[in-house]
């Protein structure tokens, strides 16, 4: 499970207790998330990228 939330201040990935792929921009850290899955997808491995942090659903109104 690769986690991507707010740490500190900036957007982070965390997998197995190592962050990496901090940013200010959360859409940054997700697509450092989501490099690292397809490395480990390749690798054989099966994962799941969460975005935690995030409130509700923006309708537009």
């Amino acid at each position: 499970m690769l986690t991507v939330a707010r740490r500190d201040g900036v957007w982070a990935v965390e997998l197995g207790g190592d962050l990496f792929g901090h940013s200010p921009d959360k859409e940054i850290a997700k697509a450092a998330a989501n490099r690292r899955a397809r490395e480990i997808q390749d690798g054989g491995g099966a994962c799941q990228v969460r975005v935690s942090g995030e409130h509700g659903f923006w309708t537009g109104q």
